[in-house]
């Protein structure tokens, strides 16, 4: 279970991504990692036939875990580690 904060409500919004693929990569991450204390949960997704990272920052402090953030990037190799 998590709790959403209205800023990342906001900006999957603006980023068109789907709830569906947020659930997806809380639920079955690929990789979790911690950066500027948050834990990003990241997976690669298909966007329109090209593959993408899904990475969705998490404070993993807060009861619920609080999502904060949200983005896709095409720098899958930057940022995967697996």
């Amino acid at each position: 279970m998590f709790a959403y904060s209205n800023h990342f409500l906001q900006q999957i919004r603006l980023r068109n991504i789907s709830m569906q693929s947020i659930e997806d990569v809380l639920n079955y991450p690929a990789e979790m990692v911690v950066e500027d204390g948050l834990t990003v949960y990241q997976k690669v997704i298909s966007e329109n036939n090209k593959p993408c990272l899904l990475r969705i920052f998490v404070n993993t402090t807060r009861q619920p875990p609080l999502v904060v953030t949200a983005y896709k990037t095409s720098k899958i190799n930057k940022y995967l580690r697996a």
